[in-house]
């Protein structure tokens, strides 16, 4: 250490012994106020010479001179040594090299408080090491003014005792080993030595980034104006504020409190309690349970350190009970093994019922902590971390929780109706939107018997009576409950509550189970340990030691209409429960509430719309994935929280719960339907076609405009008076136009609702014959056995519609009753065909079939008169979930909840339980009606689905509207419902789309696997060709590439439905080593492959996107780019983003005006070569519309057979490629390739080679090129 004093530079003489030269330099003609004012009072004579210029000139840099020069001869003396030099006199850039003290103050209280602002000014000047001498340096220094400064100087970043010769000895020992100043100095200064990581990293953070140290309080409050004169207080960094005594013969201190959440170091942190080397963490949360730091830690002596890389650094963050100690360079090994020992946490008001601790590392690895190893102080609200030997410089990540379990969801809660539960009222906790009625911590049920098997185990359980009821007089408890848990396979397990004292609804959807469950444990992924006070479940992952489900969580009830059970979640990355919009694929747990019953709603936020899906995907932090569905059809709702947990609610059944662990999320979703090849390419439709012209001229003007078209569709429009199977006056030209346009390659897809119309005058087959088959929904016959009537768009016969009126007023005068089909009945399903068929063979020909309005919707409340038979608490239940319009009850633009409908096997039940199961009904009988009377595979597209409903049909996602925010939302929509033809109305479907947002809607749409645009009535028309030349031809050109990709997509399709593989998958799915693709949701993959990066703003030239650390290729330049980070795409409004993944081998066919035409054309390989200069790929052919088994190897008709086209190989390199061998059936033939070393790109032909087709699925592998 080097102390340079006395460089202003003092001089005890006036200028020199000889005096100064009077002249201009020592006498100027003008003098600041400065001592005795004289310019050489107590330093030099101005016109002395300095190597930089006269005195006058450079008085003030004779102490940064002096540091410079010091400077290099520490550094020869100390070599690779790091030293310390304090120098008095200072200048701006000083602080690069010396540190400062304030000089030599008094012993005064006054010079003790005026320290606090010259530390605070040193810092603005870039001098962090900073400090006055403690107790004074002039005068002998008080007992309690020593003890004072003592305090606040242990907090000064140059922290010294100093004072001058003649005066009293002030040491802290100098007043005696058991003095009271002694022990305030020993404790203040523990503090401070406890400290010093923090302070060591602040002045880090000052030398690498040119933050204060000691910084004023307004500097981190600075909107706060009452800080900004606040000078008695300060703080180190961001997290610590000192308040001293500045003031004799006092014991109390004012001091401001900024608006933030504060912790009292000293009455909440045993920090004697410390040991000397372990490192440690101080938590302090603030008011939403996070915080963050850092740690910078190297040998503390060497020079350079961080320029050589010879340091450790971590980042620190604490989010919703998960604290992750993230190493971001680790270039030191500390030679004392240094370890974190203990942590402490701040603010937590309950012990965690286990706290995990994940060493991230090339293996991870989860370990719990010891119950020894964790101590709560309920009081101090303070949790103790000890003994946990974390090794300095890896990266940890410790999990806790103390779940807060709402028991109060419905509105109105208050403390009395709390407690009236059995309840606790707590008002402590601020956690934003959490509970403050929560459930005791042994509230729900208690394990009585367990019988185990190698097929699972049975378990009885038994309420906790200590506690009331649920709280619902209306809603029966179930005191006994049966636990079954069937291991179906190694990856599939099935636990199912329910009462086994009365039978209960179960819901009919069959799921694809094996026949033999996994009787072999070492075989499973999983273990399940069931705790049993209170009951919960635990499924653990045996390879990481995760806990991925597990609800030993107060809160369980299960009464009749109210069955509610948590489960903590092993991340906060959860996806799913589609049909929930919601702004993020990733799920908000921040206490959000989403609702689920099917219902006639148009898509929006927290809105239960027209589909249920209780499926969800959860990431666990070692990147592996889990599924789990609850096989429940109830009116429900699902409430996330940030521990993370997650709580159901459901209005009926029982509990039905299938997990399926993963390694990768693309193990966990179910098999669709393989679509017919035509329904790949876009389709229009339009809700207000006027005539069958409309149709014909837009057909003509697509075609004119050379853009891609395989599909029309006909609305509503078609129908007379809306009613099924009756063609319109209007259209009477539409079946001779079918034909036409079906003759040109063309495919018709018409659309038919499920109610069918009552009160017609003339005879009306589709009612008569579905009457007569007793296909309609009725009351319970013990109520009145009659149909439960509703309204939906069917006029009455021989009215005039005035649509200037408002809806309701026209519902009332002229919507038609209406019947609703039961289509779980085979009588049902056969009556459905028949009236298919006979429109198909009499009326007109169609290839697909569209079915709306079946969740299903009603333009009355439960039955046209309002008046709802049975029991009025099935309409309003108990408990209300947060529906749309909820205060109307279940049967809000429904029917009524105590309608009868009738399974397959004949038992009896209520809409209540199957409401959101009425489109799945819906749709097989139609998928079999019309594979069996067109004879071909065609599409069905259905509004409401629930899970497996893709099996039989694709799904649009509503009448959306025609926003910016529509546009991004559709792209998290595709979720997790196994139905994976999906898309949104391109441009939207209510109100009039703007130029810019329906081109963009057009560029994305062309990548849905379901593509079509459609609008509804009222709005002007927005299909491509309804703007002007650009866009026709922008959107002409986006469907040519996909119409170029489709038999990529196709193959996808069929991956899909053999394997269960995602079409459309997020990133995550394909990179989920990288968890920045975990929060990603506006770009999106076709399977493994094509990258997709839409503009989704307003007024956008620009994409900021994500490229995982793979090679890309910019589809349109063939330009590989950055990888590994985001990046700002260029994009004009006649521009997409697309790139394709290098290994991957995409087949691909010349774009015609229909996939008619282009499955005639030669495939195309596009071979993107992969960083080792490999790539592979297959291809799923077949005639495109063949009903069977679709995955059978049977061969191809000749007409559908394909020749090999061009072959681009894109990577190829820049060396001259002038061979390419082709080997056919064992048989090599060379083959000439065209190869553009700039671009480098190889090309070559193969059209004289039929590709073999003794099987379907074709699986090619990187061709042989020499060069």
């Amino acid at each position: 250490m080097h102390l340079q004093d006395m460089n202003e530079i003092a001089n005890f003489k006036q200028g020199s012994s000889k005096g100064c030269a009077v002249n201009k330099l020592n006498y100027p003609p003008y003098i600041p106020k400065i001592l005795d004012d004289l310019m050489y009072s107590k330093t030099l004579c101005m016109d002395a010479k300095q190597t930089w210029g006269d005195h006058y000139d450079v008085h003030s840099l004779y102490g940064y001179s002096m540091v410079l020069a010091t400077k290099k001869a520490m550094d020869r003396v100390f070599g690779e040594n790091r030293s310390m030099m304090l120098t008095r006199s200072s200048f701006p850039g000083v602080g690069k090299y010396s540190g400062h003290w304030l000089g030599d103050n008094a012993a005064t209280w006054n010079d003790m408080k005026w320290a606090i602002p010259g530390m605070l000014e040193f810092g603005l000047f870039g001098i962090p090491y900073i400090g006055a001498d403690i107790c004074g340096f002039f005068d002998d220094s008080p007992e309690e003014l020593c003890r004072r400064w003592m305090q606040v100087g242990a907090f000064y970043p140059f922290s010294r005792n100093h004072n001058a010769v003649g005066y009293k000895p002030q040491d802290p020992a100098s007043y005696g080993a058991d003095s009271v100043l002694v022990a305030s100095s020993k404790h203040y200064l523990t503090i401070r030595y406890t400290l010093l990581p923090y302070l060591y990293t602040m002045f880090y953070k000052a030398h690498t980034t040119g933050e204060t140290v000691v910084r004023p309080v307004m500097h981190e409050f600075y909107s706060d104006s009452e800080t900004w004169t606040v000078d008695r207080q300060f703080l180190w960094g961001k997290h610590l504020l000192i308040t001293p005594v500045l003031d004799p013969g006092v014991d109390m201190v004012w001091g401001y409190v900024p608006d933030a959440l504060w912790y009292d170091y000293e009455s909440t942190v045993k920090y004697e309690q410390l040991r000397r080397n372990p490192m440690g963490l101080l938590i302090a949360p603030d008011d939403n349970g996070n915080a963050d730091g850092e740690l910078f830690w190297d040998d503390g002596d060497s020079r350079d350190t961080i320029e050589n890389g010879n340091y450790i650094h971590y980042k620190f963050s604490l989010k919703q009970g998960v604290l992750t100690m993230q190493v971001t360079h680790a270039g030191y090994n500390d030679p004392n093994n240094l370890k974190f020992d203990n942590i402490t946490i701040l603010g937590i008001p309950v012990p965690p019922a286990s706290i995990s601790v994940t060493h991230v590392g090339t293996t991870n690895s989860t370990t719990t902590l010891e119950p020894s190893s964790i101590h709560h102080d309920g009081d101090k609200k303070v949790l103790f971390l000890r003994d946990l030997r974390l090794t300095l410089g890896e990266t940890y990540v410790l999990e806790w929780e103390v779940i807060r379990i709402d028991c109060h969801p419905e509105e109105h809660a208050d403390q009395a109706n709390c407690e009236a539960r059995g309840c606790i009222w707590d008002v402590s906790k601020k956690c934003g939107q959490g509970p403050w009625c929560i459930y005791p911590q042994d509230y729900g049920y208690i394990v009585m018997s367990v019988r185990e098997s190698s097929l699972g185990m049975t378990l009885d359980i038994t309420r906790n009576r200590k506690y009331r009821s649920s709280g619902r007089p209306q809603s029966r408890d179930i005191d006994t409950l049966r636990v079954e848990m069937n291991y179906h396979t190694g990856e599939m397990l099935q636990f199912k509550i329910f009462d086994p004292n009365t039978k209960r609804y179960e819901v009919p959807v069959g799921l694809s189970l094996p026949a033999t469950p996994e009787t072999d444990e070492n075989k499973r992924l999983y273990k399940v340990v069931i705790v049993n006070e209170p009951f919960g479940i635990q499924v653990i992952r045996k390879s990481t030691g995760t806990v991925i489900w597990d609800s030993s969580v107060p809160g369980f009830t299960f009464s009749d209409m109210f069955i509610q059970v948590s489960t903590k979640l092993p991340s906060q990355y959860v996806y799913g429960f589609g049909e929930t919009e919601h702004l993020t694929y990733k799920h908000d747990l921040n206490y959000h509430t989403w609702g689920m019953f099917a219902k006639d709603q148009p898509p929006g936020y927290k809105m239960n719309c027209y589909g249920v899906h209780p499926f969800y995907m959860g990431l666990e932090n070692t990147a592996d994935a889990h599924g789990v569905l609850l096989l429940n059809s109830n009116a429900m709702d699902v409430t996330f929280l940030p521990d993370p947990a997650l709580t159901y609610r459901t209005l009926g059944g029982i509990l039905d719960f299938y997990m399926v662990l993963g390694p990768t999320p693309e193990m966990l979703i179910g098999r669709p339907v393989l679509p017919a090849y035509w329904s790949l390419g876009f389709q229009l439709c339009r809700y207000g076609y006027a005539n069958d012209k409309e149709i014909a001229d837009l057909y003509k003007d697509m075609r004119a405009a050379a853009i891609p078209y395989d599909v029309q569709y006909a609305d509503i429009d078609y129908m007379e008076r809306q009613l099924d199977f009756v063609l319109d006056s209007e259209f009477k030209g539409l079946p001779a136009l079918v034909d036409s346009m079906r003759k040109e390659g063309m495919r018709f897809i018409f659309i038919l609702d499920p109610a069918i119309s009552g009160n017609e005058t003339q005879p009306y087959p589709a009612f008569e014959r579905g009457k007569a088959a007793d296909v309609f929904i009725k009351w319970p016959k013990h109520i009145s056995d009659g149909i439960v009537w509703g309204k939906v768009w069917p006029d009455y016969p021989n009215v005039t519609v005035d649509e200037n009126l408002d809806w309701d007023t026209q519902v009332q005068l002229y919507r038609s009753y209406t019947a609703f089909p039961d289509f779980f009945r085979p009588e049902t399903a056969q009556w459905w065909h028949q009236e298919i068929k006979e429109f198909y063979e009499k009326t007109m020909k169609f290839d697909g079939l569209w079915i709306d309005m079946n969740e299903p919707a009603s333009f009355v409340h439960g039955t046209v008169d309002g008046k709802c038979l049975g029991d009025p608490k099935l309409e309003n239940p108990p408990y209300m979930p947060p529906l749309e319009s909820k205060h109307l009850g279940l049967n809000h633009k429904t029917l009524c909840m105590n309608s009868e409908q009738i399974l397959s096997d004949g038992t009896r039940v209520r809409h209540y339980d199957v409401h959101n199961l009425y489109g799945w009904s819906h749709t097989k009988p139609t998928y079999d009606a019309l594979l069996d009377v067109t004879g071909k595979r065609g599409i069905v597209v259905t509004r409401s689905t629930y899970p497996s409903s893709g099996k039989w049909a694709g799904h649009w996602l509503g009448d959306n509207n025609a926003s910016w925010d529509q546009l991004y939302k559709s792209i998290i929509d595709f979720e997790f419902d196994s139905v994976f033809q999906t898309g949104a109305d391109i441009c939207g479907f209510f109100n009039k789309p703007d130029y810019e947002m329906c081109l963009r809607w057009m560029q994305l749409g062309a990548f849905y696997p379901y593509s079509r645009n459609h609008n509804g009535k009222g709005n002007p028309r927005q299909d491509p060709v309804a703007w002007d030349k650009p866009f026709a031809e922008a959107s002409r050109d986006v469907l040519n590439i996909r119409y170029t990709l489709l038999p990529y997509l196709y193959t996808l399709m069929y991956e899909a439905h053999t394997k269960g593989n995602t079409v459309i998958r997020p990133l995550l799915h394909e990179f989920v080593d990288d968890k920045t693709t975990w929060e990603i949701y506006k770009q999106f993959l076709w399977g493994p492959a094509l990258l997709i990066s839409p503009a989704l703003d307003p007024g956008v030239t620009k994409v900021n996107g994500y490229l995982p650390n793979v090679r890309w290729y910019d589809y349109h330049t063939v330009n590989v780019g950055v990888r590994g980070q985001m990046i700002n795409m260029p994009t004009p409004l006649d521009h997409i983003n697309l790139h394709i993944r290098g290994g991957y081998i995409l087949p691909w066919q010349k774009p015609e005006n229909t996939t008619y035409y282009s499955r005639k054309n030669p495939l195309g390989l596009i071979v993107p070569l992969s960083d080792s200069g490999t790539a592979e790929g297959s291809l799923f052919w077949d005639d495109g519309e063949g009903i069977g088994n679709q995955v059978t190897h049977n061969g191809l008709a000749i007409g559908d057979r394909l020749k090999l086209g061009v072959v681009k190989v894109w990577g190829a390199g820049s060396t001259k490629i002038t061979e390419v061998t082709l080997t056919v059936a064992g048989v090599a033939h060379n083959l000439t390739p065209e190869h553009n070393v700039v671009s480098q790109v190889s090309a070559f032909v193969g059209c004289s080679f039929l590709l073999s087709y003794t099987s379907k699925h074709c699986r090619f592998l990187y061709l042989n090129v020499n060069n």
